[in-house]
């Protein structure tokens, strides 16, 4: 009678346990591993009753999907909260250089002023102008590019 009373006993207690489930810290560590696994990096996970936290941040949205799929994933996750992740800002790029910028003004003077076949090169502030233009319009090519202030004005325009 001890015996089966004992047996009961155990049976009892084992289910209780396996009904319980997994405790969150095992719950966090599998997430955690799961995260490694998918190679996702940036991201942090906490748990706390079955819900998990991400937090860190991320190169772009496309990971933070991956990220909350990998830890939807792990059994015993109720849901997967991802307010916390927050995307890197993309990087400004840089300013264009003042001989960018000097052959862009004259480009698009030219061109407002209808004057097709002139090249603009640029370098260290001094312009080249080339190509091939009409005969009465050289004067005023020379004039367009001298009106964006460089440091000199190479005439080499075909006529």
């Amino acid at each position: 009678m001890k015996i089966k009373a004992l047996t009961v006993l155990t049976l009892a207690i084992a289910l209780f346990f396996s009904a319980c489930g997994k405790s969150d810290a095992d719950l966090q560590k599998a997430a955690a591993d799961k995260l490694a696994a998918e190679k996702v990096v940036g991201v942090t996970v906490a748990v706390k009753d079955g819900v998990a936290a991400l937090s860190g941040e991320v190169a772009d949205a496309a990971v933070k999907s991956k990220a909350e799929a990998a830890v939807k994933g792990v059994e015993g996750i109720k849901s997967v909260e991802t307010s916390k992740i927050t995307l890197k800002p993309l990087p400004t790029p840089p300013p264009p250089s003042p001989d960018q910028m000097l052959e862009g003004t004259i480009n698009e003077t030219i061109k407002k002023a209808g004057i097709t076949g002139v090249t603009v090169s640029v370098k260290e502030g001094e312009v080249t102008l080339s190509g091939k233009v009409d005969k009465d319009k050289v004067a005023q090519v020379n004039m367009l590019a001298q009106e964006a202030k460089p440091k000199k004005v190479i005439n080499n325009l075909n006529k």
